[in-house]
């Protein structure tokens, strides 16, 4: 014991390797911080750094295609125009779907914090009215897709002014709109499995932890939370540019 003191209290007095083995022992002190994290933990925030660059590259494909084209972006304002009352109100359905998916933030955060204080009534309708903020998200923008293909809007098309707005906008909106699907669908199965006690007993199934812990909860955390972040920069880019 006395010899393990003295030996930390050598490396205390020496401080971090210069060099090449200050690198090296750099790498490995990240290294053993990983071997810390699940599994599960880990492979989401790969999956999430990847998705990172596919939107960061279609976003900066329509940053591209709309500074290029010599012809005439569309308003906004009056394409995502709404008719109440006689009125064209500018932007109210994408700032209601905004405050909307948002708000599942909140109620996602607290569905963590209440899975771990192992909570199951409270983390499961939290869940719930997540997987409800989505649903009701994907709702809005489905209507969303249907008003503007009435009014004529196409991928090779639109009567607003440059044809690329159309190609631009189903695609980037319709992969945030499948995330956000994909996301409701396993934010049920959780909420779930949560309600049945899974995480508490360890049984053995699609999407279960080991026993007593609800880390699934908070996986599943971070990918909405990354769903809600990718649409403030969709919301920018689109809607306020």
């Amino acid at each position: 014991m006395a010899e393990l003191t003295r030996m930390q209290t050598d490396d205390v007095a020496m401080g971090p390797p210069a060099g090449l083995r200050g690198v090296a022992a750099d790498f490995a002190s990240d290294q053993r911080a990983f071997k810390n994290v699940s599994w599960g933990k880990a492979m989401m925030w790969i999956f999430l750094l990847s998705d990172t660059f596919i939107f960061g590259c279609f976003l900066l494909a329509y940053m591209t295609a709309r500074m290029s084209t010599p012809v005439p972006w569309p308003n906004p304002s009056e394409v995502f125009a709404l008719n109440i009352g006689g009125q064209e109100v500018p932007l109210i359905l994408i700032a209601i779907m905004t405050f909307i998916l948002i708000s599942s933030s909140g109620t996602m955060a607290m569905a963590v914090n209440f899975g771990y204080r192992r909570e199951r009534g409270k983390t499961a309708a939290l869940l719930l009215l997540t997987a409800a903020l989505g649903a009701t998200f994907v709702g809005m923008q489905a209507f969303e897709w249907t008003k503007l293909i009435t009014e004529g809007v196409r991928p090779w098309e639109n009567p607003w002014g440059a044809a690329q707005f159309g190609s631009s906008f189903f695609m980037i909106t319709g992969f945030h709109g499948t995330h956000v699907t994909f996301g409701v669908i396993f934010l049920l199965v959780t909420a779930r499995k949560v309600w049945r006690g899974d995480f508490d007993t360890g049984q053995r199934g699609f999407f279960t932890s080991r026993r007593g812990s609800y880390e699934n909860v908070e996986i599943m955390g971070l990918y909405w939370h990354f769903v809600d972040l990718v649409w403030v920069f969709i919301f920018a880019f689109f809607y306020l540019w």
